[in-house]
């Protein structure tokens, strides 16, 4: 039996559209069976990464996202892509609490979120051409008192 399946979603750059990228992901994982805190972190990383692209990767204009995202066995793959800006500098933007848009009174802790609910979590990106965010989370692999389930 494959144990691989593969979604694609694209949709404009608008903030209503955050909450729908959210709810996609989470339809999408559950055929995992995730916990309630697993799904609750891949929707958080998710939402950051959204409106990473919204905010910052167009910033006052649209463009389209494009949302990817694989599972192979026990592991959820996600990458959530945009055509905007780019990054100029990915190290100082993953510092917590960076933001090139402090006008907006943002937190500047983005990615620092997507880092603390995924277990991986890869940033590429061209200035002037996007961004492409990949993350990955392993699914039932909690320690609960010791033991791994």
């Amino acid at each position: 039996m494959d144990n691989t399946n593969k979604m694609v979603l694209e949709f404009e750059s608008k903030s209503q559209n955050e909450s729908f990228a959210r709810t996609v992901i989470a339809a999408f994982a559950t055929t995992m069976d995730p916990t309630i805190e697993e799904l609750a972190d891949i929707k958080t990383a998710v939402s950051e990464a959204v409106t990473n692209s919204i905010i910052h990767g167009y910033a006052d204009g649209t463009g389209m996202i494009i949302m990817r995202s694989f599972i192979n066995g026990n592991e959820i793959t996600i990458e959530v892509e945009d055509f905007g800006v780019g990054i100029k500098d990915i190290n100082k933007a993953m510092e917590p609490l960076y933001t090139s848009r402090p006008e907006l009174e943002r937190s500047g802790m983005g990615f620092s979120f997507m880092e603390a609910f995924m277990d991986d979590l890869e940033v590429e990106s061209v200035f002037g051409e996007g961004t492409l965010i990949r993350m990955k989370k392993c699914i039932g692999n909690q320690v609960i008192k010791g033991y791994a389930h």
